[in-house]
């Protein structure tokens, strides 16, 4: 149905808005914490770049929307379901300032909608296993592990310079590495939900022999894919920079100064590192979290020094967050599946 279609693509653009601002942290918090950047500057410059960078490829959102679940087995209440109960995560999680994967968000909810719609072998269990739980260990080791490694490097190469020109200099080369992380986000995590939105898209075609879309709306094969539409990458990219311009105070609180308190040379550092760890990922078409990887590298900076100048007991707390969200969001996208179709919206 047309209508439910609709609804899919609005609510899809409003989660993408939600995960702006629940995600505008990973780019910003180094830069505001260690006073770079002014908040509001920070959010627009953010936004900018986030913008762009989800326009810079569609190997994510290819992988959401074939990868995981098989187009017939899916229907656009179902879709509805996961978008909704992906935001009510992280909403939660945003409210409490807990930093968690709107990533892990998204997928653990289409897995608690497929299974509950069509069943457990409709899901591609190995696929999550290959393309998410592996990653969501890989990733923020490989995030910890650069910036570590980049931290010691640069402190060995600046040992012999005065405090005071090394943070002058790190101040401006933060303003840099805070825009390449900003430009990482938008092509990793924008592409998230164009995948859905795509996956919605074809679902529809599937089901209906003559679609009412026209030929500039619908997805276009491209051997075995489905490509993303362009008016699907740009809506994804504008919703996901207005909602990193809305901000997202409490967790760049969490981020930016209770993990460990962060100097411009770590925040240049930790940004830098975040920004090659993920857009290795977006290269890889690999979904992975950058609030994942924001956190380790953070943690790897503050690590240089003294193992305690981190605080672990955040940190346990955002591992606690990243372990809960699959199954949470799971959870809330089944419930919601049930909602939806027990009012008779079953298409």
């Amino acid at each position: 149905m047309l209508s439910i279609l609709i609804a899919v693509v609005v609510v899809g653009l409003v989660f993408d808005y939600i995960n702006g601002f629940h995600d505008a942290a990973n780019a910003i918090a180094a830069s505001v914490a260690t006073g770079v950047l002014p908040l509001r500057t920070a959010v627009l410059v953010a936004a900018f770049f986030n913008f762009f960078g989800a326009l810079t490829g569609t190997a994510v959102a290819k992988t959401i929307a074939g990868g995981f679940a098989d187009p017939s087995n899916v229907t656009q209440t179902m879709v509805l379901a996961v978008l909704i109960g992906a935001s009510i995560w992280n909403l939660i999680t945003w409210w409490y300032g807990i930093p968690s994967s709107s990533s892990h968000a998204l997928i653990g909810a289409l897995a608690g909608a497929v299974v509950v719609h069509a069943g457990w072998a409709a899901f591609k269990w190995r696929n999550l296993v290959t393309k998410v739980v592996l990653p969501l260990v890989i990733s923020p080791l490989m995030g910890f592990s650069v910036a570590l490694a980049l931290m010691i490097v640069i402190l060995w190469v600046v040992r012999r310079m005065r405090p005071r020109v090394v943070v002058r200099v790190a101040r401006r080369m933060q303003l840099l590495s805070a825009c390449t992380m900003a430009f990482s986000h938008g092509s990793n995590d924008a592409q998230k939900v164009m995948g859905v939105i795509t996956l919605s898209l074809v679902a529809y075609v599937t089901a209906n022999a003559q679609p009412l879309l026209p030929a500039l709306l619908a997805p276009t094969r491209h051997g075995g894919n489905f490509d993303v539409p362009r008016w699907v990458m740009l809506a994804c990219a504008l919703a996901i920079a207005l909602g990193t311009a809305a901000g997202g105070k409490r967790i760049i609180k969490t981020m930016g100064t209770k993990i460990i308190k962060i100097s411009p040379l770590q925040g240049f550092v930790s940004d830098t590192a975040g920004t090659a760890t993920i857009l290795t990922a977006s290269f890889l078409g690999v979904p992975v979290s950058t609030t994942h990887c924001t956190n380790a590298c953070i943690m790897g900076v503050g690590a240089s020094r003294r193992v305690n100048s981190v605080r672990w007991g955040i940190a346990r707390r955002i591992v606690v967050a990243w372990v809960v969200t699959l199954p949470a969001s799971a959870l809330f996208a089944a419930i919601m599946f049930w909602v939806l179709t027990s009012t008779g919206l079953r298409l």
